[in-house]
C-alpha cells in the first residue's frame, strides 16, 4: 500500500489572503459590488413603499436612515464580519463551507444548506438586473425618453458571453474601480452632509425605532431597508480569496463610505421635504450637473463587477454542491490558471436567460426591488441556524450562543416577515426559482442516499484470480492493456458488483492490468491526496483519490501522475504487453469505462423514492455523462450503460399452462 499526496496539496492554497494593500485592493474588487451598489436604490425603494408613496417625510428619512445604519452595523458589521469570517473552513468561507464542518452533527442540517445554497443562486438571478438597469435609468435625467431595457439586457448579455474566455485579466481591474466608486460615495454623500449636518441625528438607533413602531406601516418597511445588506453574504463567501484580515480592514473603509453616501442621500431629502420624489433618484440628485455622465459611467461600471461577483460567485457555489452531491455532475472549465477561478457553461447560460426574463418582466429596476431581498433573507437565516451548530461544535458558552440566537432569530426574523409583503409584487419570482434549484438538489441528494443504500457491492478478494485467470486467457480479444474503471465503492476491499457483471458477463473485457479508481470529497477545500492499493501484484490496482470540494475533478490529469509516480518507484510496468511492441518499450493504452445507470423497469418502489428516481433520470438527460465531469480524455472513454434495479419486484407469480 502506497499512500501520498500530490505535489498541488503543499502549495499555497490562499494567495492574497495576507494582509497587505494588493489584498486589500483584490478585496474591494472581488467582495463588495453587491452590497456597494446598494446606494442606487435602496433610499428609492424606501420611499416608493412609505405609506405616501413618494412623500419625503423628515421622521421617514431620519428613521430609515437609522435603520439603514444599525443594519450595516449589527448585520454586515457585527454577524459577518466579526463573528461569522472565524467559521473558516481551512480558509474558505460560504454557507456550503459552513455546512461542510457541522454536516456530521445531524442529517437534517442537509436541508439547512440546500434552502440557503438554493435562495442565493435565484439572488444571482436577481442581483445584475437591479444593479444594472439601476445605474442605466440614471440617464434619464440627461435623456429623460431613452429606452433603457435594450441597454441593461446588452450590458448583461455581454458579461455572460465574456465568462468563458475566464476574467483574470478584467478582474486586476476591478479593485481600483472600486476603489474609485467607493471614494466617489464618499465625495458625493460627504458634501451634502457638510451643507445638511442634521441628518447627523439618523445616528441615534431611537429613529429607527420610531420609524419601526409609531410610522404608520413602518415595520414593512424592513422589507426595502434589507436592500443595504444583500451583498453580506458575499463577505463570507470570498473568505478564500481574500483573507479575513483584508476584509476586515477594507470593511471600515467601505462601511464609511456606504455610510456617508446614505447620510448625503438623507440630507438631499431633508432638503426637500414636504416634495413628491417623483422619478428622482436621491443618489443621482448628489451629482452635479456636469458630473452626471461621468457618474453613471462609474456606476455602471461599478454594477457590473457587482454582477460579475455574483456571477463567478454562482459557479463556485455550484462546483461546491456537485461535490457535496447536491447538484447534477455537469462540465465545469477552468479557463485560466488563476486558483478558484471556473467557468460553469450550463449554469451560466441558466443565469444568462434567468437575468434576462427578470429584466424583460420587470422592466424597471422599481419593478424589481419587490422580487429583490425575499431569498437572501433565507440564505442569512440558513447561515444562523449553521452557525449557531458551528458555534456549539466550537463549545462556545451557551448562554452567547442563545443570545446570538435571539438577536439574530429576532433581526432575520422581522426582515422576512416584512419581505414577505414583495411576495405578491414580483418577490414569488425569487421564490419560484429559488424553490426550482431547491427541488433539483432535494432530489440530487436523497437519489444519491437511495443509490448508495441500496447499490450491490461485493467483496473484491473472490475476483482477483478470475480477474488474472481472463488477463492470461488468449482465446478472448484484448480489450485494452490498461483498463480503468471509475468506482463508487468507498471500501478498498470492496466493488459494484455491476462492475465485475461488466468485465465478465457484459462483454467479457481481458486486460493486461486492472485499474479501479474512486474518488473521495473530504471536508476540506483543498486537499489533494491519492492512495493505491495492490490487489494482485502488477495486475489489479486501485487508486483513491482524495479531493477537496474545491478541487477541480481533473481525473485524467491526476490519474496520469499517479502512473508516473509509480513508474518512476517501479511499482508497477505499463510497458504494452503486445510482443512486438513490448521490445520497442511503447507504452500500452489506457482505456476508461464509466457505468451510467439507467432506471430498470424492474422496481417496485416506495411512491416518494419512485418520484425521486424519476426526476433524477429526467433531469440526467440535459446534463453530460459523468466522463466529461470527471474530466476524462474522451478519445478513450466507453460509457457503458447499466440497468439500476434498486428493489426488484417481489411476489411475480406465473402460472404455466399447456
Amino acid at each position: 500500500m502506497i499512500a501520498e499526496k500530490h505535489p498541488a496539496a503543499t502549495a499555497e492554497k490562499h494567495p492574497h489572503t495576507a494582509i497587505s494593500a494588493g489584498g486589500l485592493l483584490i478585496a474591494l474588487g472581488i467582495i463588495y459590488g453587491d452590497i456597494g451598489t446598494s446606494p442606487l436604490y435602496v433610499m428609492t425603494a424606501i420611499l416608493k413603499s412609505a405609506r405616501v408613496p413618494g412623500l419625503i417625510e423628515p421622521s421617514l428619512i431620519l428613521g430609515a436612515i437609522s435603520c439603514v445604519v444599525w443594519t450595516l452595523t449589527l448585520q454586515t458589521t457585527v454577524k459577518y464580519v466579526i463573528i461569522t469570517l472565524n467559521a473558516d473552513n481551512n480558509g474558505e468561507g460560504g454557507i456550503f463551507s459552513l455546512y461542510s464542518l457541522v454536516r456530521r452533527r445531524g442529517a437534517w442540517l442537509a436541508a439547512v444548506a440546500i434552502v440557503g445554497g438554493a435562495a442565493l443562486l435565484a439572488d444571482g438571478v436577481i442581483t445584475p438586473p437591479i444593479s444594472v438597469s439601476s445605474a442605466v435609468e440614471g440617464l434619464r435625467a440627461v435623456y429623460p425618453d431613452i429606452p433603457t431595457v435594450p441597454i441593461v439586457i446588452g450590458i448583461i448579455a455581454g458579461l455572460f458571453l465574456l465568462q468563458s474566455f475566464g476574467t483574470q485579466i478584467v478582474g486586476k481591474a476591478f479593485g481600483p474601480i472600486m476603489l474609485l466608486w467607493f471614494g466617489m460615495l464618499a465625495v458625493l454623500g460627504g458634501s451634502w452632509v457638510v451643507q445638511n449636518p442634521v441628518i447627523l441625528k439618523a445616528l441615534n438607533p431611537v429613529y429607527a425605532y420610531d420609524l419601526l413602531v409609531k410610522y404608520p406601516g413602518g415595520f414593512w418597511l424592513l422589507g426595502s431597508v434589507f436592500l443595504c445588506t444583500t451583498g453580506a453574504e458575499a463577505l463570507y463567501s470570498d473568505l478564500g480569496h481574500c483573507g479575513k484580515g483584508n476584509i476586515r480592514i477594507s470593511w471600515v473603509f467601505v462601511k464609511s463610505a456606504l455610510l456617508l453616501n446614505y447620510f448625503g442621500q438623507g440630507a438631499w431629502l431633508l432638503a426637500h421635504q414636504g416634495q413628491q420624489l417623483g422619478t428622482r433618484n436621491p443618489f443621482y440628485e448628489l451629482m452635479p450637473p456636469w458630473f452626471l455622465l461621468i457618474g453613471i459611467g462609474v456606476a455602471t461600471v461599478a454594477a457590473i463587477i457587482a454582477s460579475q461577483a455574483l456571477i463567478t460567485g454562482s459557479f463556485t457555489l455550484v462546483a461546491e454542491a456537485i461535490r457535496l452531491n447536491m447538484w447534477p455532475k455537469v462540465k465545469l472549465n477552468y479557463p485560466t490558471d488563476v486558483k478558484g477561478q471556473l467557468y460553469v457553461p450550463s449554469m451560466n447560460r441558466l443565469l444568462l436567460l434567468g437575468c434576462i426574463g427578470v429584466v424583460l418582466y420587470f422592466r424597471e429596476s422599481a419593478n424589481m426591488e419587490a422580487a429583490y431581498g425575499l431569498a437572501i433573507t433565507l440564505t442569512m437565516l440558513m447561515t444562523t441556524v449553521l452557525l449557531t451548530m458551528w458555534l456549539r461544535v466550537k463549545r462556545v458558552n451557551p448562554v452567547l450562543i442563545g443570545l446570538f440566537v435571539l438577536v439574530y432569530g429576532a433581526i432575520e426574523g422581522s426582515f422576512l416577515v416584512a419581505n414577505l409583503i414583495k411576495f405578491p409584487h414580483g418577490g414569488w419570482v425569487s421564490l419560484a426559482i429559488g424553490g426550482v434549484l431547491m427541488g433539483v438538489m432535494y432530489v440530487w441528494l436523497r437519489a444519491h442516499f437511495i443509490k448508495r443504500r441500496l447499490t450491490d457491492f461485493v467483496k473484491i478478494a473472490p475476483y482477483v484470480d478470475k480477474l488474472q485467470e481472463l488477463s492470461d486467457d488468449e482465446t478472448v480479444p484484448k480489450y485494452a492493456t490498461h483498463l480503468v474503471f471509475m468506482s463508487s465503492a468507498e471500501r478498498n476491499s470492496e466493488i459494484e458488483q455491476k462492475i465485475m457483471y461488466s468485465i465478465f458477463q457484459k462483454r467479457p473485457k481481458r486486460a493486461d492490468i486492472y485499474w479501479f479508481v474512486h474518488v473521495e470529497n473530504t471536508d476540506q477545500p483543498y486537499t489533494m491526496e491519492y492512495k493505491v492499493t495492490e490487489q494482485a501484484a502488477n495486475d489489479v490496482l486501485r487508486i483513491t483519490f482524495r479531493l477537496g470540494f474545491r478541487v477541480p475533478q481533473r481525473i485524467n490529469l491526476y490519474f496520469r501522475k499517479v502512473i508516473e509516480d509509480l513508474v518512476r518507484n517501479k511499482e508497477v510496468d505499463i510497458t504494452s504487453r503486445y510482443e512486438s511492441l513490448n521490445k520497442q518499450q511503447v507504452t500500452g493504452d489506457f482505456r476508461f469505462v464509466v457505468l451510467e445507470k439507467y432506471l430498470s423497469v424492474e422496481n417496485d418502489l416506495p411512491t416518494m423514492e419512485k418520484m425521486v428516481m424519476q426526476a433524477y433520470f429526467y433531469i440526467r438527460q440535459f446534463i453530460p455523462s459523468e466522463d466529461q465531469y470527471f474530466g476524462l480524455d474522451t478519445s478513450s472513454v466507453k460509457v457503458e450503460k447499466v440497468p439500476l434495479i434498486i428493489a426488484p419486484a417481489q411476489n411475480v407469480t406465473l402460472t404455466r399452462i399447456t
